[in-house]
């Protein structure tokens, strides 16, 4: 029998560019403090935790955590690459609807270098080398771009060979995130950039991407407290968000066999998770008021609005452009500036999502406030690959 899942608590500190943050050990327990006490409960509740990180040794989560506490308790290191943090919470709510716990922690820290991602053990097969395979013919010069660049970029040139979406379009999206990153304190990247500017900057791939439409390596932690609602009554803590929906998704077969680029990034196990959320929590998309989606790249936020059913397949040009991605049209995405302006240190991007979230939907995001929000939808996706989709409600 599922039990119903509340977020009690959130929490997370502003992120940083490498280099300039503290230790990961510092920066987890942190926000695992900031978590608990937003929650209303101390470190000897806590039944279970799940740490994310990928750029750390084994055991990393039992290293932040007992700075916070020695319990004894179940402490699970999670690595899904760039959903490790939303895995993390897959494996959370699951505990407390299960009924194997009432009250668990999910954390997420990382502590990243400056520059390209790459493999940690380049003696042996890359997870990644069969999504990379997919895209060597997408353009000449392909393989001597980083591993990322290749592969979200040649998903957005997809879309653009099959639907004629401009250049302009993923400009667009990167200045919108902008523009709500200035409002986020927490932001990495606060500076307003024009369409025009996000257009002028650094080509680094020509007539597919220029640097600012690419979210840097940044440093940082996020974590989360849930419970069951029964827990929640029992102890006063506060039961107005709800988990109402949740998918985990890993590739299909269309992902190697399909010849669509787009799904190397991820696009068809975000609609499949997408499609199993709306169906469990009995909530459509067309429902939705505010969303926290995984924009590495401007190309993967573009390629998300129609895996998500945010608009139709093909739609995404128009959707920009009428504006229904921001404050005035029918959804707000991001409004944290997302990975792209907010920062995407790897393991904490999750969980900051759901900080962004569950905020919103208490009424706490202050200037980001997105007026009247009871809805929202999390995404984040990892290549390799697992996607998680993530439905919240304000009960």
């Amino acid at each position: 029998m599922s039990q119903k899942v509340v977020v009690a608590g959130v929490g997370m500190i502003p992120f940083v560019k490498p280099g300039q943050s503290d230790t990961y050990v510092a920066m987890g327990e942190q926000a695992v403090r900031l978590a608990m006490t937003d929650a209303g409960v101390g470190y000897e509740s806590i039944q279970q935790a799940y740490a994310s990180y990928i750029y750390g040794d084994s055991c990393c989560g039992q290293r932040v955590l007992y700075n916070a506490g020695m319990s004894g308790i179940p402490v699970i290191n999670v690595n899904n690459n760039c959903s490790s943090g939303s895995t993390a919470l897959f494996l959370a709510n699951q505990a407390i609807a299960g009924g194997a716990a009432e009250v668990v922690l999910a954390v997420g820290f990382e502590q990243m270098k400056p520059g390209a991602l790459g493999d940690t053990f380049p003696d042996r097969p890359s997870p990644a080398e069969l999504f990379l395979r997919q895209c060597e013919g997408s353009d000449p010069d392909v393989n001597a771009m980083p591993a990322a660049l290749r592969l979200f970029g040649s998903a957005g040139l997809e879309h653009m060979k099959r639907f004629g979406t401009p250049l302009e379009t993923f400009a667009k999206i990167r200045a919108k995130a902008s523009r709500h990153a200035a409002n986020n304190p927490k932001s990495v990247f606060r500076k307003v950039v024009t369409t025009e500017e996000v257009m002028a900057d650094q080509v680094l791939w020509a007539g597919v991407m220029t640097r600012l439409m690419a979210c840097p390596p940044t440093c940082g932690a996020a974590a989360v407290v849930l419970c069951s609602e029964a827990y929640a009554k029992k102890h006063g803590l506060d039961r107005s968000v709800s988990i109402a929906g949740q998918a985990l998704t890993t590739d299909g077969p269309e992902t190697f066999h399909g010849g669509d680029l787009r799904n190397i990034a991820g696009y068809s196990m975000s609609r499949s998770a997408a499609q199993k959320v709306y169906e469990m929590s009995g909530i459509g998309a067309e429902d939705v008021n505010v969303v926290e989606l995984h924009d590495c790249f401007a190309h993967n936020e573009l390629l998300t609005y129609e895996s998500l059913g945010l608009c139709p397949e093909g739609g995404a040009q128009k959707f920009v452009d009428d504006g229904d991605n921001t404050y005035g049209g029918h959804y707000v995405v991001n409004p944290s500036g997302g990975l792209l302006s907010k920062g995407h240190p790897i393991g904490a991007t999750g969980l900051a999502q759901c900080t962004e979230l569950v905020q919103q939907l208490r009424g706490q995001a202050e200037q980001r406030q997105v007026e009247g929000a009871r809805i929202a939808l999390q995404h984040n996706v990892g290549i390799g690959g697992a996607c998680v989709v993530t439905l919240y409600r304000k009960d």
